[in-house]
């Protein structure tokens, strides 16, 4: 297991229509990280360098396109109503395809966006568990109905992480931070974001998955 000096990249995938909380939830808790693990960066990566507009009309300054983005240790999928179009979207899905299943992760409906490019075949995952607003059946069902082994968790881990939805994507960054640098790290991570109660009650009520 790398020590606390050990440098690692997370790569951050947005796209337009993402969900504003899935960015907190996983570049502001590496933020609050680093404090601790000082050689931790994040790398935020869209289709193309530039502003991506998310879900409620925000927008962000991305700094890296696929076409230049760094070497991650792993890419993080995020969430949000805008999924079906990036699952559509060829480039998004030939970046996902090219990358190794070890490095690949999502937060919330991200992972519908790994299924449509084949990247959960034969997996177990997890996604968003309810519906929101107009959608006609909820990500987790969608996702079974897909084929993929869909499982109601905080964190699935099945060489791809999967994080549940919406605050969870606080959750799923605190494993893959564990994940890198241990359970003592992460657990010293959700102890600074003031998170250590929530992170042990969502694991005691919906459980962490490891194929």
């Amino acid at each position: 297991m790398p020590d606390r000096s050990t440098a690692i990249r997370f790569g951050i995938v947005l796209y337009e229509g993402v969900e504003p909380i899935d960015l907190g939830g996983t570049v502001g808790v590496l933020s609050m990280a680093r404090r601790l693990l000082p050689n931790l960066a994040d790398a935020v990566i869209a289709r193309e360098a530039g502003p991506v507009r998310m879900a409620g009309g925000l927008a962000v300054e991305v700094p890296y396109g696929f076409a230049d983005a760094p070497p991650c240790d792993v890419y993080v999928v995020c969430g949000g109503p805008g999924w079906p179009e990036a699952a559509a979207d060829p480039a998004m899905m030939r970046f996902l395809r090219e990358r190794a299943p070890e490095r690949l992760a999502s937060v919330c409906t991200g992972a519908m966006i790994l299924a449509r490019a084949g990247c959960l075949d034969g997996r177990a995952a997890t996604t968003r568990r309810g519906r929101a607003g107009a959608e006609p059946v909820a990500p987790l069902d969608a996702l079974r109905s897909g084929g993929v082994d869909a499982r109601t968790a905080v964190v699935v881990d099945d060489r791809v992480v999967t994080g549940g939805g919406v605050s969870l994507a606080i959750d799923a960054t605190l494993y893959l931070v564990g994940r890198f640098y241990g359970p003592e790290a992460r657990d010293d991570v959700a102890a600074l974001i003031e998170y250590d109660r929530a992170l042990r009650a969502n694991e005691a009520a919906l459980g962490i998955h490891r194929a």
